[in-house]
């Protein structure tokens, strides 16, 4: 790579371009994130965060942010007349050990942006605001970018380009790929932040109307705002100002208390219910809003750009390392197929409340995106691997171990971090672990040795006195599980470990391929 060139530019500072430029960073690569826009976003959007993003997001060092700027949701209360109506959107679930986050957050999306700029920040890095992608071309090694910023224009030279920049891609559209899908011009959603005075911040209050139409407000947390959603007409225009909505919002919920003052956030938003066919083009990929766009029912949008980042960041960092090219079109394969069942609920949910089904507004275990995996994809193609409750593609749950001081120890402190973990349960697959060699160049291996008798040599000795480990990951003999950078199994072996030996030669760079010994 030439002096002037970096490794990656990430074009949109939206919560996946950040998180992506986070996951970079933190792996020692040149990164550069650009955005159009003057500043970061100031509305609450997309709200809710589920259990598996605040893992993402602890892994990626940003949870404590977002913890302290959000809230668990309020129950809803529906309005009918002089009666409201009590109901609980979602059940509560008590944390676990293998869940430590167990219930969806309530955070406005301005809030979740800051806490990964600040992240990305004290790793060094920043989003440069006010720059706008202008074009590129690709060659064969590189991308040249010409963007637009208060210096005026300047090329950047890139090994790789992935574009975050939302629904409306600059990059997708210079790319040519097509946005399949649809948006209903018909029906729209006027969304408003304001603080309120007249109304109640202990539930989320929902007035129905005839015809599917709804207003809708819900309190934002650690604030006065509430974030209102109004339901327009097809022949409605929307409200401009403060005294116009606050009017809109009289009538429809016939309550004269309610005053709305210091708006700060409006938008009208459409139904767009779009995704793309491919995520990748040559040295170019897409994620996030850029490459699939929900409704806002079940608040799958923001989270699963999250994790689109997530997959993405530790391949581009292991084929930049030397891994083969191949490994980045797994990032296509394993997150397009999520992208449509996600988008399939997302949209099932938002007809049900067009008809003002209540089932509609139940948020159940698919919505915490916990059971989502690669299970047949190209790094878990195997049926055979797997413990009595996991298998190859799985997410790798959170457990409670002892360390070699007999203090506890979280089995997702270990994983945290850019590096690959080796599990290694029982003191025979410890000695199969030790003769497996690993690059060094890419990410790391974290060698882990539970219950592996005396003296194991490890990064880290544990052991499962409770038995937490031997029931959440269904083990009962000598095993070693290999876990992805992302929190994903990525191969179970047994005996000599030549699955492990296999499964790391497909992440690794070729010229120091894993091997044996």
């Amino acid at each position: 790579m030439s002096a002037d060139m970096i490794e990656v530019l990430v074009v949109g500072g939206g919560p996946t371009g950040t998180a992506l430029a986070v996951d970079l960073v933190r792996r020692g690569l040149n990164v550069r994130i650009v955005d159009k826009a003057a500043h970061g976003f100031e509305g609450s959007r997309a709200k809710g965060v589920q259990p598996r993003s605040l893992e993402v997001l602890y892994d990626l060092g940003a949870l404590d942010d977002i913890l302290a700027g959000g809230g668990e949701y309020p129950p809803l209360g529906i309005h009918l007349g002089p009666l409201t109506i009590p109901w609980r959107m979602q059940q509560l679930h008590e944390v676990t050990t293998d869940v430590p986050y167990s219930n969806t957050w309530m955070i406005p999306q301005h809030r979740t942006d800051a806490a990964l700029r600040a992240r990305l920040q004290r790793l060094g890095g920043a989003v440069e605001f006010g720059c706008e992608l202008v074009g590129f071309e690709q060659h064969t090694d590189a991308v040249v970018a010409t963007v637009m910023g208060e210096a005026g224009q300047q090329e950047i030279t890139c090994r790789y380009l992935v574009g975050a920049d939302g629904g409306s891609s600059a990059v997708r559209r210079a790319l040519g790929i097509g946005f399949l899908g649809s948006t209903d011009e018909d029906d729209r959603m006027l969304i408003v932040d304001a603080s309120v005075e007249g109304l109640s911040r202990h539930r989320w209050h929902m007035w129905p109307g005839a015809g599917g139409r709804f207003i809708g407000a819900c309190p934002l947390p650690n604030s006065d705002q509430f974030q209102w959603m109004i339901r327009l007409r097809p022949d409605e225009e929307p409200p401009l100002d403060g005294d116009a909505i606050t009017d809109r919002i009289r009538e429809l919920t016939r309550d004269k208390r309610i005053r709305l003052s210091g708006i700060s956030w409006t938008s009208v938003f459409r139904p767009n219910i779009r995704m793309v066919d491919r995520y990748r083009s040559g040295r170019v990929f897409l994620a996030g809003d850029a490459a699939h766009v929900h409704t806002p029912a079940g608040a799958q949008g923001l989270n699963t750009g999250l994790q689109d980042a997530y997959n993405l960041g530790w391949k581009l960092g292991q084929v930049l390392a030397g891994a083969p090219d191949e490994l980045l079109d797994t990032y296509e394969a394993e997150r397009l197929p999520i992208a449509a069942r996600v988008l399939g609920l997302s949209t099932k949910k938002y007809q049900g409340m067009s008809k003002l089904d209540p089932s509609s507004l139940k948020r159940g275990t698919e919505e915490r995106q916990l059971r989502l995996n690669y299970r047949g994809g190209p790094l878990a193609a195997s049926t055979t691997e797997r413990t009595a409750t996991l298998s190859v593609g799985d997410r790798a749950p959170d457990t409670k171990l002892l360390d070699a001081a007999g203090g506890p120890l979280r089995l997702f402190e270990i994983l945290a971090g850019p590096h690959f973990t080796a599990l290694a349960y029982g003191s025979e697959a410890m000695t199969g672990l030790e003769g497996l060699r690993w690059p060094t160049s890419g990410a790391s291996l974290r060698r882990v040795a539970i219950d592996a008798g005396a003296d194991p040599t490890a990064d880290i000795v544990l052991a499962d006195i409770a038995g937490g480990f031997r029931e959440i990951y269904g083990v009962s003999t000598p095993v070693v599980l290999l876990v992805r950078p992302d929190g994903y199994v990525g191969a179970i072996a047994t005996g000599d470990c030549a699955e492990l030996a296999q499964a790391a030669a497909q992440v690794s760079a070729p010229a120091i391929e894993p091997v044996l010994e």
